[in-house]
C-alpha cells in the first residue's frame, strides 16, 4: 500500500502573509504618521495666519524631517530588537551547556502545558534537545514569542516607513502642487487620505475597511483640532 502524501495546506487551502518581515508595520506607521503630522502641521500653520508659501516650506520640511526620522528610528529599533533576541539565543545556548537536564525539562513542561500528555511531551523534549542548534532556538520563541530565524529586516523597515511617512506627509500639500493655495482645499484632501489609508490597513487585518476608514479619520481630526487650536490662540491672529 502506498504511503499517504501529506501536503500542506499552505499549497491547496490557505495562504498567510508575511508577518515577520517588518515592512508592513513600518509602512502602515509611516503612512499614517505622515498624513497626521503633517495635516496637524500646515493646519496649525495656516491657523495661525500663515501665508500659502510659509505653510508649503513648513509642509516640506515637515516632510523631509519626518521621514528621515522616521527610518532612523525604525532602523535603529529593528536592529537594536535583533541584537536584544540573538543575545538572548548566546544566554540560552550557554544554559543548555550549563544545564542540558534542567533545560529539556524546562520544554517538556511547556509542551505539557501545550496539551501533549507527559509521555508525548518527554520523548518530544528529548528528541529536540538531541539536536543543540535548534533546541535553544525552540526554547527561545517558547519564552519570549520570537523566531531567532526570522528576525525582521532594519533596513526594510528603514527604507518603507521612510517612502510611506513621504507619501503620506505629501497628500496634503498636493493642492498647493497644482496651484490652489487654500487651507480648506489640503485639509479636505487630507481628510480623504486618512480615510484611503485607514481603508486599505483593513485589506491585511481582514477587518471591515470601513470602520478603519472612520476611525483613523476621527483620531487624525483629533490631532488636527488640537494643532488648528494651538494656532489661534497663538498666531496672528491671537497677537
Amino acid at each position: 500500500m502506498d504511503e499517504p502524501i501529506h501536503q500542506d495546506p499552505h499549497d491547496h487551502d490557505h495562504k498567510h502573509p508575511d508577518v515577520s518581515g517588518g515592512w508592513l508595520r513600518a509602512a502602515v506607521f509611516g503612512a499614517m504618521d505622515g498624513l497626521v503630522s503633517n495635516i496637524s502641521l500646515i493646519a496649525g500653520i495656516g491657523a495661525a495666519g500663515a501665508s500659502s508659501g510659509t505653510i508649503v516650506l513648513t509642509g516640506v520640511a515637515g516632510l523631509v524631517a519626518g521621514s528621515f526620522s522616521m527610518a532612523l528610528g525604525e532602523y535603529t529599533s529593528v536592529r537594536t530588537q535583533n541584537e536584544q533576541v540573538d543575545s538572548e539565543l548566546d544566554i540560552e545556548r550557554e544554559a543548555h551547556k550549563r544545564n542540558p537536564v534542567g533545560e529539556q525539562n524546562e520544554l517538556k513542561v511547556a509542551f505539557i502545558a501545550m496539551g501533549m500528555t507527559t509521555k508525548t511531551a518527554d520523548v518530544a523534549a528529548r528528541e529536540v534537545h538531541a539536536n543543540h542548534d535548534i533546541a535553544p532556538r525552540l526554547h527561545i520563541t517558547h519564552e519570549l514569542g520570537l523566531d531567532p530565524e526570522t528576525k525582521p529586516s532594519p533596513w526594510i523597515a528603514a527604507v518603507s516607513s521612510f517612502a510611506m511617512f513621504a507619501s503620506g506627509a505629501f497628500i496634503p500639500l498636493i493642492p498647493y502642487a497644482f496651484g490652489f493655495n487654500s487651507l480648506a482645499a489640503g485639509l479636505g484632501v487630507g481628510a480623504v487620505g486618512l480615510l484611503v489609508a485607514g481603508g486599505l490597513t483593513a485589506r491585511f487585518t481582514r477587518r471591515r475597511w470601513w470602520r478603519s476608514a472612520v476611525r483613523q479619520l476621527i483620531l487624525g481630526a483629533i490631532a488636527v483640532a488640537a494643532t488648528y487650536s494651538v494656532g489661534l490662540l497663538f498666531g496672528v491672529g491671537g497677537k
